[in-house]
Parts: C-alpha cells; sequence; structure tokens
C-alpha cells in the first residue's frame, strides 16, 4: 500500500451519497481535511458576518464580542457533535436541539438560517479546490450537500433548494442583496480575528498579521466587513504560503487514523464538555 495515496477516497468513491452521504462526509472530515475543514467553517463564519442582518444579532447580544472564545467553543461542539455521531444518536440529536434551543431565542430570519447553511456546503468545497491535497470526489460533493440539508431541515429552515447547484444560485442572489457595509459587520469580524490570531500570536502582532488572514477573501468583501485592503505583497505571500503547504501535504503520508475535533480539549472547558455544557449563542 502505497503511504502517500490515501485508502479514504478510493472508500468514498465505493460508497453511494445517496444512502452513505454521513459516512462520506465523516471520512472526508475526519481523514483528509480535518484541518482544511475546521478553517473553511470558520471562513463561512465571516462569510456571514458581510450581512447585517446576522451580524447585528450577534453584535446585540453582545457574546461574540465579549465571549469570543467561549462562543467559538460552543460553535464547533454543537457542529462537531452533530457530524460525528449524526441525527440518529442521542449525542447528535442533543446537540441539534441545543443549537435549536438557543437560535430560539433570537429574531433569525429564515433567509439567514439558509445563507448560514450554504456557508457550511460551499466554502469548505472552495477551501479544498484551492488549498487541499486534494481536489473533492463528487460523492464528497453530493454527500455534503445532502447531510448539510439534513440538518437544516431538523432545524426547522424551508425553503431548500433540492439540489447543490440551485442553493448555490440563491446564495449568490443573497449575497448581491444583503451583504452591506455596517458597524455589526466590523465589531464582530474584529473579535473573531482577535481571537483567532491569539491562538498562535501574542497581541502586540496582531494588527500587521490581521492582513495577512484578510487576503483569504477578496477586496468586494473585506471592503463589506470595513477593514482595509490586505497589500499586494500580503496577499502573495498567504497564497504563497498556502500552496507551499498543499504541495507539502501532497508528499506527506496520508493520514491513517481519524481526528475527531470533539474529543480535543478547549479552553473553555478544561474539565471537559458535551453538548449540554454548552450555552451557545448569538
Amino acid at each position: 500500500m502505497n503511504p502517500w495515496r490515501s485508502n479514504v477516497l478510493s472508500r468514498i468513491a465505493a460508497l453511494d451519497p445517496e444512502k452513505d452521504h454521513w459516512e462520506i462526509v465523516r471520512l472526508s472530515s475526519f481523514y483528509d481535511f480535518p484541518w482544511d475543514y475546521a478553517r473553511a467553517l470558520e471562513l463561512a463564519l465571516f462569510k456571514t458576518f458581510a450581512s447585517p442582518a446576522i451580524s447585528g444579532v450577534l453584535h446585540q447580544s453582545g457574546k461574540f464580542e465579549h465571549s469570543t472564545q467561549r462562543r467559538y467553543d460552543d460553535t464547533d461542539i454543537i457542529l462537531n457533535y452533530i457530524i460525528e455521531f449524526g441525527l440518529n444518536d442521542p449525542r447528535g440529536r442533543s446537540a441539534l436541539e441545543r443549537m435549536n434551543f438557543v437560535h430560539s431565542h433570537f429574531p433569525i430570519q429564515n433567509d439567514d438560517y439558509l445563507y448560514v447553511l450554504s456557508t457550511f456546503i460551499f466554502e469548505p468545497r472552495k477551501w479544498v479546490e484551492r488549498f487541499g491535497r486534494r481536489q473533492l470526489h463528487p460523492h464528497e460533493l453530493r454527500a455534503g450537500f445532502l447531510v448539510w440539508r439534513e440538518i437544516g431541515r431538523a432545524m426547522g429552515i424551508h425553503s431548500i433548494p433540492s439540489n447543490a447547484e440551485e442553493l448555490e444560485a440563491w446564495s449568490i442572489q443573497y449575497e448581491k442583496k444583503r451583504f452591506k457595509p455596517a458597524l455589526s459587520n466590523t465589531r464582530v469580524s474584529q473579535a473573531t480575528l482577535t481571537l483567532m490570531l491569539g491562538w498562535f500570536f501574542p497581541r502586540m502582532t496582531h494588527r500587521k498579521l490581521q492582513p495577512f488572514v484578510l487576503s483569504l477573501f477578496d477586496d468586494d468583501f473585506i471592503r463589506t466587513l470595513g477593514f482595509p485592503l490586505p497589500s499586494r505583497w500580503a496577499r502573495g505571500f498567504t497564497i504563497t504560503l498556502m500552496d507551499l503547504r498543499k504541495l507539502t501535504l501532497r508528499l506527506m503520508p496520508a493520514r491513517r487514523k481519524p481526528y475527531h475535533r470533539s474529543k480535543r480539549k478547549l479552553k473553555s472547558y478544561p474539565s471537559g464538555y458535551s453538548p449540554h455544557s454548552s450555552t451557545s449563542a448569538p
């Protein structure tokens, strides 16, 4: 067996995405793209901040700016429990019920829910296409849509298009109509950027490093968040660094054991956690 070739891909190709979509998503998430999917979902959250309808709810609650790490960890807990265990397992159902309960306290419109759902489908695809060790198999693309459609329906989101192409077209129109500059966009984005940079770098370096993170987005989106555009040098350096990572991954042996984010330690829950201990909320 070639240690540099992912055996996961052949397993995914042999499965039926209509019946085995949860298994396909788990194989993809836990073996070939655990880091990539985590980063892509973080960028997916950033995409939602460009809509004042969404960022306004987050800003008004105050939790996103004053308890940013806790808010991030809570979201991480809930989404990873749902993906890892599924909606037919008590642990997955518990995570979903917790999320629905918390969201019920906020005036969130169906279109805003649907847009957030769409980012969880399309941002991982876009990230892997740009920076992944391999391209996604068509079964992974179909499975991702089916899994998140099930989650969306279980959340009570209605009018979900019947296929990914229709949903992506709807998502693009949402962005054209709803993405507008607003103070709330900048506030929640800044809090999230500060959190993420704080995981790796001292606070005194954040202002200089921020343009490198923003380089992962296009100029119009950055303006909508209210940030200055990164320099050509910063954008070039970031993309080159990510390309080098992609090349390095392709030269490294494939992962043989799954990486479960639900088992990692989180700063907000040093004694352990469960969906019930989460206080996830906008």
